[in-house]
């Protein structure tokens, strides 16, 4: 393995401060900085760029944000275990460095970051899934980030990229697809973890749209697709019951079967559904 910079290697760092992966805590470190490094630079030119990473472990994924040329990197950090290794970090790329000690659900980053803004994580696996929806659904799109490389179990990484008609299709697919074009980058083999996980990883990477794919109201589509696919085996003219009037008469308008199922239905026929359903 090549040094990425004059730091001690990360199975040293974990053994002079005692940070032992936590189930509890979603930990899985991923020792390698050559993997690091990969994943740091699947988030693009990182030059000129404030990064946010949330649960950066003993930071490995954080010395290579910053060895990749990286402005300004913001650590959220919930296990103080992990404080001193970032501190030692933040000693040698002076003033690029912020760590933050705090649960990432509970706090507003943008106080520390200056835009161009992306987001790159191995998120905690106990966590990732919310946060990833939370930054899908601002108040205001576009969003600050310009774009999330994030690390997940395969399985949620296979989900946020599926297609219609497969068994991993669902609204984390039609969330992510309508305002992101998304892709899996790198995929990573449990053995690549200290402690290795029971499943494979992946990284995908999300680059936010200046608009949406097809034109809808956010928290209609949200909810049209969030009821859909609550009982996805169900034709929709079952699993929309008592969503509108005329139900049925929309879904056709839409080009809807309402003998078909949520898993059938593609984003842009979705949008069209929750377009007449807010009318």
């Amino acid at each position: 393995m090549s040094q990425i910079d004059s730091l001690p290697p990360l199975s040293q760092v974990i053994a002079t401060h005692g940070i032992a992966a936590k189930k509890a805590l979603g930990q899985n470190f991923l020792l390698d900085l050559n993997l690091t490094a990969r994943i740091a630079r699947a988030a693009g030119d990182l030059r000129g760029v404030d990064v946010l990473e949330v649960g950066p472990g003993p930071g490995g994924l954080t010395r290579g944000l910053l060895a990749e040329g990286a402005r300004h990197v913001l650590a959220i950090e919930k296990d103080a275990r992990c404080l001193p290794a970032l501190d030692q970090i933040a000693a040698a790329y002076p003033g690029r460095l912020t760590v933050l000690n705090a649960d990432a659900l509970e706090v507003d980053p943008l106080a520390h970051l200056t835009p161009p803004i992306r987001i790159v994580a191995n998120l905690p696996y106990n966590v990732g899934t919310e946060l990833l929806i939370r930054w899908l659904t601002p108040p205001a799109w576009p969003p600050v980030w310009d774009s999330l490389t994030l690390m997940f179990q395969k399985e949620v990484a296979e989900r946020i990229v599926a297609r219609a008609g497969s068994d991993a299709y669902g609204r984390l697919a039609l969330l992510a697809q309508w305002r992101c074009d998304a892709r899996i980058v790198l995929t990573l083999p449990p053995e690549a973890f200290t402690p290795p996980p029971k499943v494979h990883s992946a990284v995908v990477h999300l680059k936010a749209r200046a608009e949406p794919r097809y034109p809808a109201d956010a928290k209609v589509l949200e909810r049209v697709v969030a009821q859909a696919f609550n009982q996805r085996r169900k034709m929709l003219r079952s699993a929309l019951k008592g969503l509108v009037p005329d139900l049925e008469d929309r879904l056709i308008a839409a080009g809807i079967a309402p003998t078909d199922r949520a898993e059938t239905v593609d984003l842009e026929r979705f949008c069209a559904l929750a377009r007449l359903v807010a009318g």
